[in-house]
């Protein structure tokens, strides 16, 4: 018997030193399918929206924690994305704008995929995970093992090729473009003027057109991901592979038999289309991103502008909420198929599959549009996690884009960098009544502007309420708190006032919730002053 054990432990030692196929098994850490998509709201199935058809997320959020109170670092694409890569705040990434390199600011920063790589990790990417504005040509090189995947033509759909502009599949369009290109070239413009000229022309914030799914770059960069995730599994070395999803972001263009799921009459409009009473001007914007698309223009009726936002017709404004909806649909479509080739290809059980959605997006709330402010709708932003021995659940407690470094580290039973701003969500996938924070932060800046000038929205947000400070001349948090900088303060209670209609900071029934909330302020900005700086 003593024979028997010992011949059995020398077994067991040579498998496990010599890359024998029962030994990797064993020890092999899980692969992580990393699924970003662009100003995706936690409008879906998953989150309690009965109107959104989303089978496929909802599959994914069936098998993973929903994380119902998440929110962003910043509610546009370049600063949130880099945070939530890096696990660090805005204020140390110095990403607060869509110009804005990245690594101009922090040559050494470490992201998630760059971490990966040293603990054995392939990384690789296709589509829009970081905005390319704030990295380099590819798109990070120190993130991915590979050089950043391209969009291949042979994945467009047959008859198929790049949309114009990136974007349009149309014929009318398509027409269209090419008349005005034709007209700019014969003006003597350059590559780039022609570009610029064409989207001045021919730039609609909606298309339904009735062509395959990988007519449009999503549906082709998928069918190109399918392939990668084929030759990923092959390989036997662990994965991160991040698909960046386009859709929902404008212009809201989908394949018809999305748009056919839905009914324009039915689709809903905001409430609330003013500025909170006791509101802080600098907390709105103009809504300047959808005044930059071409059928958005005509529709402006001076007389109707109310200084903030942008007012649109009814019937407009459903047809854009018609189009959003139907590129969620789309996009879940994608999401499906995604999903389908891990369980094809056999890869499911030893996967983590990441879900995320950069931030939020106003519908004509507070007559705002698009993201760019520190309000609900355009802070909170879906996460579901889906992990190996994980059981499904929703949880509220807070959560935000920070903690997704550290928590797929804790995940794949990797070292996790003690720097990181974020904490391990672990817990609470482990038990959804776990709380690992307080509360979440979110920031916006605003340009310089008259007496104002350079402004900062910190924006704290509890179970309950949501409390913003605006602070001026350039204040960020790495110095100390000056309170004869802040120019406004906001506190909303969502549990009777989840449209935001009323600024309770200077209600006096609200004197000690403002007074605990400020607290909490004072709090963040001293952590931040010397944290990872």
């Amino acid at each position: 018997m003593k024979r028997f054990l010992f011949f059995r432990f020398i077994f067991i030692l040579t498998t496990a030193s010599s890359g024998h196929p029962i030994a990797a098994a064993q020890q092999k850490r899980p692969n992580i399918l990393f699924i970003a998509i662009d100003d995706l709201r936690p409008d879906l199935g998953a989150y309690g929206n009965r109107m959104v058809k989303t089978p496929n997320i909802d599959r994914l959020a069936a098998s993973g924690t929903v994380f119902m109170a998440n929110y962003c670092q910043q509610a546009v694409c370049g600063p949130t994305r880099a945070s939530l890569m890096t696990g660090m705040r805005p204020d140390y990434t110095k990403v607060w704008d869509l110009k804005t390199t990245m690594r101009s600011m922090n040559p050494d920063i470490l992201s998630l995929p760059q971490h990966l790589i040293a603990q054995g990790y392939s990384t690789q990417g296709i589509g829009k995970v970081y905005d390319p504005r704030c990295v380099d040509k590819d798109l990070d090189k120190p993130s991915w093992s590979v050089p950043y995947h391209k969009t291949k033509e042979k994945y467009y759909a047959k008859g198929f090729s790049e949309p114009v502009s990136g974007r349009y599949q149309s014929a009318e369009t398509r027409l269209l473009a090419a008349q005005y290109a034709k007209e700019a070239a014969d003006k003597g413009m350059s590559k780039a003027e022609i570009n610029d000229y064409v989207q001045a022309k021919v730039k609609p914030s909606v298309e339904s057109a009735d062509v395959p799914d990988n007519a449009y770059n999503d549906g082709a960069n998928v069918e190109q991901a399918k392939d990668i995730l084929a030759d990923l599994g092959k390989s036997g070395q662990p994965f991160f592979l991040a698909v960046g999803l386009a859709k929902p972001h404008l212009p809201f263009v989908a394949p018809k038999k999305y748009w056919d799921l839905y009914r324009r009459d039915a689709m809903p409009l905001a409430a609330f289309r003013e500025m909170p009473a006791q509101g802080v001007d600098v907390a709105m914007h103009t809504s300047g991103e959808i005044r930059g698309y071409s059928d958005i223009a005509p529709l402006i009726d001076p007389a109707k502008e109310k200084g903030y936002g942008i007012t649109l017709p009814d019937d407009k404004q459903r047809e854009l909420i018609h189009g959003y909806h139907a590129a969620i649909s789309y996009t879940d479509a994608n999401v499906g198929r995604l999903l389908d080739a891990l369980d094809s290809l056999g890869l499911r059980e030893n996967t983590i599959v990441v879900l995320w959605g950069d931030h939020g997006w106003h519908f004509g709330d507070h007559n705002l549009w698009c993201k760019h402010s520190n309000f609900e709708q355009a802070t909170r932003a879906p996460l579901i996690i889906s992990a190996p021995g994980m059981k499904a659940a929703k949880t509220r407690s807070p959560s935000e884009f920070v903690d997704v470094f550290p928590t797929l580290c804790d995940l794949a039973s990797v070292p996790v960098p003690k720097h990181l701003h974020g904490k391990s969500l672990v817990p609470v996938m482990k038990d959804p009544r776990a709380k690992v924070k307080r509360y979440s932060v979110s920031q916006y800046p605003r340009p310089s502007s008259g007496k104002e000038g350079n402004v900062m929205g910190y924006s704290i947000r509890t179970e309950q309420f949501r409390y913003t400070i605006w602070m001026n001349k350039g204040f960020r948090s790495d110095r100390p708190f000056d309170p004869s900088l802040v120019v406004g303060k906001e506190l909303y209670d969502y549990v009777k006032d989840p449209e935001e209609r009323q600024n309770l900071e200077a209600d006096k029934s609200y004197q000690k919730t403002t007074a605990d909330m400020h607290g909490m302020m004072l709090d963040y900005l001293k952590s931040q002053e010397s944290n990872g700086k």
